[in-house]
């Protein structure tokens, strides 16, 4: 699988109250969490975002509260990738879980800034800052990792 996009770039520690709010836990449509994601942290993210574009962030990103709708907000608002120094454990999972495919990559966490145009191959591990020109590696999914992403999730992925 294949992504390319814009980033959006953050720092260490986001958490999951920023990337959805609690105030907007009261719902399960995707499309409203993604109309607030990020907002608390980026009030322009939301206007801003394309389909396929792709977020970095430093250390720690999803830390907080186990809720899945964090990862939700993010895939539902267009981001088909998300590259950090470092995940929560449970975020990471629950990514997983919904098909929201994240990479660690301290490396390419720390290099490409904001604005950059990225070109991540997940099958073969490597991370491009087009912009730039630099190419980072990433240990790629294991083989059912990817099949959970590719069926869009782990239920998804279990029915087929």
């Amino acid at each position: 699988m294949k992504v390319q996009g814009k980033v959006f770039k953050y720092g260490n520690d986001v958490d999951t109250d920023v990337i959805i709010p609690a105030r907007y836990l009261n719902t399960t449509s995707e499309s409203e969490l993604a109309s607030h994601c990020m907002e608390d942290i980026d009030g322009e993210f939301i206007k801003k975002v394309q389909p396929g574009d792709i977020i970095v962030a430093g250390d720690n990103f999803g830390c907080g509260s186990s809720r899945e709708h964090a990862p939700i907000a993010i895939k539902a608002s267009g981001i088909k990738l998300v590259i950090a120094a470092s995940f929560a454990r449970i975020f990471y999972r629950n990514s997983i879980n919904i098909g929201l495919p994240i990479w660690e990559c301290p490396e390419a966490a720390a290099e490409i800034a904001a604005g950059d145009e990225v070109r991540a191959d997940l099958d073969e591990g490597t991370i491009t800052d087009v912009t730039t020109g630099k190419t980072f590696k990433a240990r790629p999914f294991p083989p059912f990792i990817q099949s959970i992403i590719e069926a869009g999730g782990l239920i998804s992925s279990l029915k087929k």
